[in-house]
């Protein structure tokens, strides 16, 4: 009798044990970042011709081999319609980033910080509360030059403080899922 009321008494137990560890109130992650592993910063010009390739590839993810980075070189005095696209490209099948991006516009904006005074950004889509998001741009070079070109996606920016809804990263606050430096050449 004693063994049956041990039994009953651990069966009890571990059935508690489950029911909890099993239940409805365990957190969900909703938002799990994303491995982006492809940048895609392809310019097209306004007037027509050939587009503009910006191109950052990392497979593997961090570590292992190092990623390839490749940018092609920009037109003197040109304007350029800028979009972007986010990949990720380390399993079977190619995932498009993107799409989550813009289904989630109001949690993400893309930062672009530019070196050198040939190339200037700015902004062509907006979230629903008008707050920039990054995907869609306009490019604009002036004269030849050469500088760099930071792209960081950020996820969950506080838009609203100072300077981040003109480009501006330092007080976006947030995670940043992805950055990447292009070298920049205009000719």
């Amino acid at each position: 009798m004693k063994s049956f009321k041990a039994l009953l008494y651990i069966s009890t137990i571990m059935g508690i044990v489950m029911t909890t560890s099993c239940s409805d109130d365990d957190p969900i992650i909703e938002n799990e970042e994303e491995l982006i592993t492809t940048v895609i910063y392809r310019m097209s010009p306004v007037g027509g011709g050939s587009d503009v390739e910006f191109q950052f590839s990392d497979p593997d993810g961090d570590g292992g081999e190092a990623p390839t980075i490749s940018s092609e070189a920009l037109a003197a005095n040109t304007a350029y319609t800028g979009s972007l696209i986010f990949l990720d490209e380390s399993g079977e099948e190619t995932e498009d980033i993107t799409e989550e991006i813009e289904e989630e516009d109001e949690e993400h904006q893309v930062f672009f910080v530019v070196t050198g005074n040939s190339l200037q950004i700015s902004y062509n889509d907006m979230d629903e509360d008008g707050n920039p998001i990054g995907l869609s741009t306009t490019v604009n070079t002036s004269d030849a030059g050469t500088g760099n070109l930071t792209i960081i996606l950020r996820h969950e920016p506080v838009k609203t403080n100072s300077g981040v809804a003109d480009g501006d990263p330092t007080n976006a606050e947030g995670e940043t899922d992805i950055e990447v430096t292009f070298n920049y050449t205009v000719e």
